[in-house]
């Protein structure tokens, strides 16, 4: 595994040599598409788009950081130029970045620990494994043992990674030619701008403490959720402890009964949802890993450093969109989403073609009924978002995604693939509208949650 280049110098010689060396392969193959047929034209620009992603993806997994952060956010967009046949592939290939994390000596990892803490390891815990049990792209986490017995999850940041996202962050604009000739119609440089602030945010441990704690408040005592403590006296920039929860991953829910998918499945859309509906907090990291099944039956959520509080005007914006869409009202479906900023040129786009994209994107959110989602159900789905093969497409080309949407819609996209990965079956319909249209929970576990809000109102 490479080591991470920290050197202003080195990663912005990074950037701008992809950004340098694609452009003029790009200014090439737009010189030779004047001696070519429309058809071999064509071909041509998606050889060098594919190209183009190809590098994007190996330069951002070697470079880590907020690189690596970069092309996980970028993968949630849909990339007009890449080939319809390798967009799905490309994507995965953004988005598995999250996963190659680099391997750092635990002698590294405890100097930053005791950089931050003071003093020894022993002084601290009582305990302290130095293998870590889970890794990602900008620190990993070691499981230890306070001196009055809690058993914590020690969350360490990599030494040298603040200084390489820093720079990636000031660098990030340098990206904006590569990414507006793989979306045209993207408004890349509000995108960026967005993903700077929220990435450079995540950075900062002791900020995600605050948002750990924020969420654990909104969850306290939940009858099927848990948000692990943050033990505030001994979490730092780049130190973050918590409690240590037992519970199995995502791989072993995947092979569990149908009916224990299905309630956990739906444990996972009531609190990504109840989150966003009630603390008006948009979680942009719903990942498999970030989701554990304790042993008392509740489902452990992790990781708080990706998340944007929306503003309620703007949140109430996206309701009533969802409103229309199930109502069928394409005049109140186009002035929403122009009011929120989809459509740069509201009076280019036709209201019934709008409707017809989103009730046809959204169908598992907007019907009801019971259905049980699968990965090729969830493919199908994104692909009349994106695909040049969607009837939509060519409205899709002309209309971008409003900045405090981006963390929102990659929420709703991560989810949405974990339910297909688990086959689990709901009335999606239903339940969304107890956060589209407050309507009273449809479930048992809804009816649960709803005690439980009453008692704790």
């Amino acid at each position: 595994m490479p080591k991470i280049p920290t050197s202003r110098l080195a990663r912005t010689a990074k950037f701008g040599g992809l950004v340098a060396g694609q452009s003029a392969r790009w200014a090439g193959t737009q010189a030779a598409n004047r001696l070519r047929s429309d058809d071999q034209a064509e071909a041509a620009d998606a050889k060098r788009a594919l190209a183009l992603a190809d590098e994007l993806v190996t330069q951002l997994g070697q470079m880590k950081g907020a690189a690596m952060k970069l092309g996980q956010v970028l993968s949630t967009i849909d990339f007009d130029m890449v080939p319809e046949g390798e967009r799905e592939a490309f994507k995965e290939k953004l988005s598995s970045l999250r996963d190659d994390a680099p391997q750092v000596p635990f002698k590294k990892m405890e100097k930053v620990i005791i950089d931050d803490l003071g003093g020894s390891l022993d002084e601290h815990f009582s305990a302290f494994d130095s293998t870590p049990v889970a890794a990602a792209s900008i620190g990993q986490v070691y499981r230890a043992v306070l001196h009055d017995g809690r058993d914590v999850a020690v969350k360490v940041q990599y030494p040298g990674v603040a200084e390489a996202v820093e720079t990636d962050l000031r660098n990030a604009a340098v990206l904006l030619p590569l990414v507006r000739r793989l979306a045209p119609g993207l408004d890349a440089k509000a995108i960026l701008r967005e993903l700077r602030d929220r990435i450079g945010e995540e950075l900062d441990y002791e900020l995600e403490a605050q948002n750990q704690r924020r969420v654990a408040r909104a969850f306290k005592d939940h009858p099927f959720i848990r948000v692990p403590d943050v033990v505030t006296s001994m979490s730092t920039r780049r130190v973050l402890i918590s409690e240590f929860v037992d519970g199995r991953g995502f791989g072993e829910v995947k092979g569990l009964s149908e009916a224990e998918r299905d309630r956990f499945a739906e444990i996972c859309f009531r609190f990504f949802y109840g989150l966003l509906r009630r603390e008006r907090i948009a979680a942009g990291d719903p990942h498999p890993g970030n989701y554990l099944l304790a042993d008392d039956g509740r489902v452990c959520f992790l990781d708080f450093g990706l998340i944007r509080r929306m503003d309620a005007e703007y949140l109430e914006g996206e309701r009533a969109v969802a409103r229309a869409v199930i109502g069928g009202d394409a005049d109140a479906v186009h002035r929403g989403l122009a009011t929120l900023g989809y459509l740069p040129d509201p009076d280019a786009f036709d209201p019934d073609r709008v409707l017809g994209q989103l009730a046809a994107a959204g169908e598992w959110y907007f019907i009801t009924g019971f259905r049980r989602l699968d990965p090729e159900y969830v493919r199908s789905s994104m692909e009349i978002s994106g695909s040049p093969a969607s009837p939509y497409f060519e409205e899709m080309r002309r209309q971008t995604i409003p900045p405090q949407a981006l963390l929102l819609r990659r929420m709703e996209g991560l989810l949405f693939s974990v339910l297909g990965e688990l086959r689990a079956g709901a009335d999606w319909g239903t339940l969304a509208l107890e956060y589209i249209a407050d309507e009273p929970p449809s479930t048992e576990l809804g009816r649960a949650e709803g005690e439980w809000l009453a008692g704790s109102a």
